[in-house]
């Protein structure tokens, strides 16, 4: 198992995206795919898309990213990717409703994102249980939820 204990870099810097390009040419760079939570974390154990088991250990300055380079030696690379992340959005029918979603939102210390007159949640488990939360806001029609993709502003 390869432990990995430093970020490299980003795969967008310019000398690593070189580098970067002539090793996915000859399929050497490796993906590693982790949920978005997984980013706060320091410790981790996790298998590449090319089957590697490794372990992260980073230090307490540095964080896991969409585009980390973990692994870039000359022969093989490894990048981290973050998967797309789930958002509940919540469309108040007026502003009493949009007063009351906010209160629940804060009171619950979700994760928050607007959206025009829309509140996004950042979702780690599933719609329902945050709707539940809610109770007959969600279930009275004062709040239209639905689940997507942040907007591209966010």
């Amino acid at each position: 198992m390869r432990v990995i204990d430093r970020i490299i870099g980003n795969r967008s810097e310019p000398e690593i995206a070189r580098r970067l390009h002539h090793l996915d040419h000859r399929h050497a760079v490796d993906i590693l795919t982790i949920e978005t939570a997984d980013t706060a974390r320091r410790r981790l154990r996790a298998t590449t898309r090319g089957g590697e088991e490794i372990a992260i250990a980073l230090p307490r300055d540095e964080t896991l990213f969409d585009g980390a380079v973990l692994v870039l030696d000359p022969d093989r690379a490894i990048v981290l990717r973050v998967g797309a992340e789930r958002w509940l959005r919540l469309v108040p029918a007026d502003r009493a409703a949009a007063v009351e979603l906010g209160y629940h939102a804060g009171n619950l210390h979700w994760r928050v994102r607007f959206d025009g007159d829309a509140l996004l949640v950042a979702l780690d488990g599933e719609p329902d249980a945050y709707l539940a939360r809610l109770g007959a806001l969600a279930t009275d029609g004062r709040v239209a939820p639905s689940v997507d993709a942040p907007p591209e502003t966010i």
